[in-house]
């Protein structure tokens, strides 16, 4: 499965080439500031990626100054590269403005992009095809002379080769005897199959001696798999972004493509003490470009491992390989028992024993805590997203402790005042044979009732004003019965060290949304 390299000899190393900064910008919804792109390709280097792809020089301010702070340090593991596109036509390369941009970014490496399908070279670029190819050579040489390591990306390599093969392998021979170091071959369309990837990747190892490396896009949803598909037949460098970010579709998926490299192909790419740290990369990534990591993402997503059926759960509380492909630390996720109206006894049992509860098989009130749940889940109850409020169920079913407050009474009122909107809560709590009554406003309902329960309790429990509701999500269940419909209420808090969710459910949000935040707070003082 290793394969050989382009010299005929076993090879074991696929060089990682990351283009997140540049070709993973171009994606809808990401904008990364310069010094995003910093933060990013420190994160990057110190993962231990082999080229970090940082911009095209001249495109935007942004770009020349994430340039500018590159050249001033000094990177471990990986090398920068910048990007830019062949001399334009009927400019002498020594001339081309492009040609100074790209030598003044400084950085070691350059990525040059040019044209194999005849269709681009003669309707979009409007050259003749000898004219490309001059291009193409003259471009690499230039740079080559000034002593830069010149990769070449074949923009619609694979288009270009099904339609007019002996043009597109003339662009490629062209790019190696000009002395580029790698012939990266794009499918730039995102249209292709792995089978045709393969057979095209496996005829330019035969006519190249030069590095080859693979560029795609998701467009079909089989750009992990195309490059896959490259580099068993031969490619060596593989480009992509993390998180698939990239333009449409986006682009190859590097935290899918690295752990299958490592664990599926015995192929070397970033070290190996690295791999763990997989996760939490693709998380840094995602939280600087502000954006919801993908739950469902192979590998790295929190789902990846998430066992719900009872089947299932059942089966890996035996052997854990019977459901997982792999062990979920090796790329530093873990497995996660979900609990839900699908969950068999196991499941709770393991979902316990994980939030802390020392259950046995035998206990009588696993076969109701069981029940309860099911039949919480029939009435709009979700536990998958809300295992504050399933630990306090199940700590409440052994019957291991009296609730910390009790809610005797609460109101919400809304008014307008001139040209304002003032929402007010009142709230009255009980602990022990104490009771606090408070009055607080807030920018919504919701928001004065949190406002409200957190003064009134903040004199017994002092730990809870460390305590910040972060996310807020509703749902309406049945939404047949119109404004009497069932809501669900879903509420993600923080105390800086650790995040809950709960859950209420209810006709009156208000009602469900309390719920929640009882749940929050009573979670809150719970010792695992």
């Amino acid at each position: 499965m290793s394969g050989r390299d382009n010299g005929g000899g076993m090879r074991t190393q696929v060089e990682i080439y990351d283009t997140t900064l540049r070709d993973g910008a171009q994606g809808e919804g990401i904008n990364f500031s310069a010094g995003d792109k910093f933060r990013i390709a420190e994160k990057l280097d110190a993962f231990g990626v082999h080229y970090i792809e940082g911009g095209w020089p001249g495109s935007n301010p942004k770009d020349l100054e994430f340039f500018r702070l590159a050249a001033r340090r000094k990177w471990r593991n990986a090398k920068i590269a910048a990007f830019s596109m062949t001399r334009r036509k009927g400019v002498a390369v020594e001339r081309d403005e492009l040609m100074r941009l790209i030598l003044e970014a400084e950085t070691p490496v350059v990525t040059i992009v040019g044209k194999t399908w005849l269709l681009h070279v003669t309707e979009v670029l409007r050259v003749k095809p000898d004219e490309n190819l001059g291009m193409i050579r003259d471009t690499i040489r230039y740079l080559k002379d000034r002593g830069k390591t010149v990769f070449y990306d074949a923009e619609h390599s694979f288009d270009g080769y099904a339609a007019e093969p002996e043009y597109a392998l003339a662009t490629w021979q062209a790019a190696e005897q000009a002395g580029a170091d790698a012939i990266v071959l794009c499918d730039t369309n995102g249209g292709r199959l792995p089978g045709e990837i393969a057979r095209t990747v496996a005829l330019a190892r035969s006519k190249l001696r030069c590095v080859i490396g693979i560029h795609t896009h998701d467009d079909c949803g089989f750009g992990v798999a195309n490059a896959i598909a490259a580099v068993d037949a031969g490619a060596s460098q593989v480009q992509g972004t993390i998180n698939g970010f990239g333009e449409r579709t986006g682009n190859c998926n590097l935290t899918s493509v690295i752990p299958t490299l490592a664990l599926k192909m015995g192929l070397r790419s970033v070290p190996a003490s690295s791999l763990p740290k997989l996760k939490k990369l693709s998380e840094f990534v995602n939280e600087v470009a502000n954006i919801r990591s993908n739950s469902r993402a192979p590998w790295v997503g929190e789902s990846a491992f998430a066992h719900k059926g009872g089947m299932h759960v059942h089966a890996i509380e035996r052997l854990t390989k019977s459901y997982e492909h792999i062990n979920p630390a090796a790329v530093g996720n873990a497995r996660r028992v979900l609990v839900s109206d699908m969950s068999g006894r196991t499941n709770v049992l393991m979902k316990a024993k994980e939030l802390g509860f020392q259950l046995t098989p035998d206990m009588a009130e696993l076969k109701a805590m069981t029940a309860r749940i099911k039949q919480l889940e029939s009435e709009g109850y979700e536990y998958e997203a809300a295992e504050g409020s399933l630990a306090l169920l199940i700590g409440n079913a052994l019957k291991h402790r009296e609730k910390p407050f009790l809610i005797n009474a609460y109101h919400v009122s809304m008014r307008r005042d001139g040209q304002d909107n003032i929402c007010e809560a009142t709230i009255k709590v009980r602990v022990g044979t104490k009771e606090a009554h408070t009055v607080a406003d807030g920018d919504g309902p919701v928001n004065a009732l949190d406002e409200a329960l957190r003064l009134a309790l903040g004199g017994f429990f002092p730990k809870l004003k460390n305590v910040d509701l972060i996310d807020y999500k509703v749902r309406i269940i049945n939404g047949t019965t119109g404004t009497a419909a069932k809501t669900r209420v879903l509420i993600t808090s923080t105390d800086g060290k650790r995040e809950w969710g709960t859950v209420g459910v209810s006709k009156n949000i208000i009602e469900a949304s309390l719920q929640a935040l009882v749940d929050s707070m009573e979670y809150a003082l719970l010792k695992k």
